[in-house]
This record gives structure tokens, sequence and C-alpha cells, in this order.
């Protein structure tokens, strides 16, 4: 055989058009299928290096978080004990868990410490819901109506100028020792931050994306609805992490004028028989109480917003 044959022969045997495609290994071949971290083990070694660096910052945050509440507990006790504060009037650690204790074991003069705290949280919880709703809509709506905005534009910040919480001693004289006049201090407080930023967020929205839709037909409403509140949502969490501790405020500072069950009750029967325990344990269930509903706003919002980058060094 010439060697122009064997050569030519070994080319036919060779050619890729005459290779089965069925007996090629598509594991071995197909791009697609190549293991990433195979492919960028740098790019792999990076991820799991921030990873291992995020894990590793939130456990020193949250170490450091209980350090410090230990700490400042220990030397409040120790100072108590030793004399250099008045344990008469300042209490001490050990004296307002054990008040907290007797008020879950054997119950407060107006009840259960559950109930109390349910009567409150009702309360808070009530008023916030009526306050968000009010602010989100009368602030969109002023936001897009510049007419109602230039209209009760005044009478909105000569309300927000007024110290609110003096309007509690009033709404007790409406609406009773009832759950209604705490309602109503609450939502007073938290109508206006969640108002403020419904109203920013509405008058942030990006114009090209309003005059976009208007483009393709939206009318009014639809580019209320689908484009200016997804975008002022954003701006409406913000102020709900604030607004939820002010409608606590206006829940205990109504309890604590007047009322009939609650922890602002139990703080004002505290304070009138000099038991300063009763007034922080009262104090510490609700910064517990607060804390929960923070935890549970934050957990919503992320799930929410998943979509949002996250911030560097943020850690909630």
């Amino acid at each position: 055989m010439s060697p122009e044959t064997a050569a030519a022969g070994s080319a036919a045997t060779t050619d890729p058009a005459t290779t089965d495609p069925a007996t090629t290994d598509p594991a071995t071949t197909d791009p697609a299928t190549t293991d990433p971290a195979t492919a960028d083990p740098a790019g792999s070694d990076r991820a799991r290096t921030r990873a291992r660096a995020a894990r590793n910052r939130s456990h020193l945050v949250h170490g450091s978080r209980v350090l410090l509440l230990v700490a400042v507990l220990g030397l409040w006790e120790w100072l108590a004990r030793a004399g250099a504060v008045d344990p008469f009037h300042f209490s001490m650690p050990s004296r307002i868990w054990e008040q907290i204790r007797t008020w879950a074991v054997d119950g407060t003069a107006q009840g259960t410490l559950w109930e109390q705290i349910w009567y409150t949280l009702y309360e808070a919880l009530l008023g916030w819901i009526i306050g968000v709703v009010a602010g989100v809509v009368l602030g969109i709506a002023l936001g897009r109506i510049r007419f109602l905005a230039d209209v009760l534009g005044p009478y909105i910040k000569v309300l927000n100028a007024l110290p609110r919480i003096v309007l509690a001693p009033i709404f007790l004289i409406w609406f009773g020792l009832g759950p209604a006049s705490k309602v109503a201090s609450a939502v007073v407080l938290v109508f206006f931050p969640v108002f403020f930023n419904a109203f920013q967020g509405a008058r942030e929205v990006d114009r090209n994306l309003v005059a976009n839709s208007r483009i393709l037909g939206a009318r009014d409403r639809q580019v209320t609805f689908q484009v200016v509140i997804p975008s002022a949502t954003s701006w409406i969490f913000t102020s709900l992490h604030v607004s939820f501790g002010f409608a606590l405020i206006g829940a205990i500072v109504g309890e604590y004028i007047g009322a009939t069950k609650g922890l602002g009750l139990l703080v004002a029967a505290s304070q009138g028989t000099f038991n300063s325990a009763g007034v922080y344990a009262a104090m510490a269930i609700l910064a517990v109480v607060a804390l929960l509903a923070e935890g549970l706003l934050t957990f919503l919002e992320k799930r929410l917003f998943r979509w949002k980058p996250a911030e560097a060094g943020s850690d909630r």
C-alpha cells in the first residue's frame, strides 16, 4: 500500500462527519454538563471563603451582643449588691427576674401575665394595622394627586408638629377606659411616619417607568397599582420597623393613663407601690415583644425583597 493510500484511509476513519454521535460520551464532550466547581475552582473557593467570612462575622456580632448584655446586667447586679446604687430606686436584675417569675406563676392583680401581654399586643397590633393602612393610602394618594397634596399638606404638617402623645387623655375622655382609646393613641403615632415614607416613595418613582407604562396604554389606576405602589414598597417597609414600636408606645401610654388591663397598667400599679422591679419587669417584657415583632418584620422583608442585593456589612 502506498503512503498516499494509507493517509487517505486514516483520514477517512477519523473524519468527524463519519463519527457516530451515539458512541460519543456526552458527559465528556458537552460543555453544559461540566461541573462549575471543576471549571472554575478559583471562583468556588472565593464563594466558600465569602460564605465562611459571613458566618464568622454573624457569630461574632451575636456573641458580642450577648456578652454586652451579660456585662451590663452583671455590673448592674454588682453595683446594687455593693450599695453603689440604691436597690430601692434602681432595683437589680435578680429582683426583676423574680418579679417576672412571680407574675408568670401567680398572676397579677389584674389577671394572668399572659392576659396583660395579649391585651397590650392586641391594642398595639390593631392600632398599627389601622395606622399603616391609613398612612399608605393617604401617602400614595397625595403623592399621586398634586391637588390633594397642595390642599391637605399644611394641615398634615400642623398635625405632625403637635406632641401626639398628649392626645391620649383626650382619647380616654372620648372612648373610655376600654381598648378603643389605646388603639386611637397607637394610630396617631403610627400614621405619620408611614404616611411620609409612602408619600416620598410615590414621589420618587422613576418617571421613565411611568412614561413607558402610559405609552403602552396603562390608565392611572394601572399605573398606581402596578408601578407606583411596587416602587414605593421598600420605602413603606422601612417605616414599618419604626412604626410598630410607636404602636406599642401608644398602647402603653394609654394604659398608663387609664385602663382595666395591660402592661401599661402594671407599670402604673408598680409605680404607685414604689415597686421599681415591677416597672423594670414590664419594660423588659415590652422589649422582648418589640424584638420578636422586629424579627418577624425583618423576615417578611427579606422574603418579599429577595431580588434586592444585600447591603455590604448588613447584619440584621
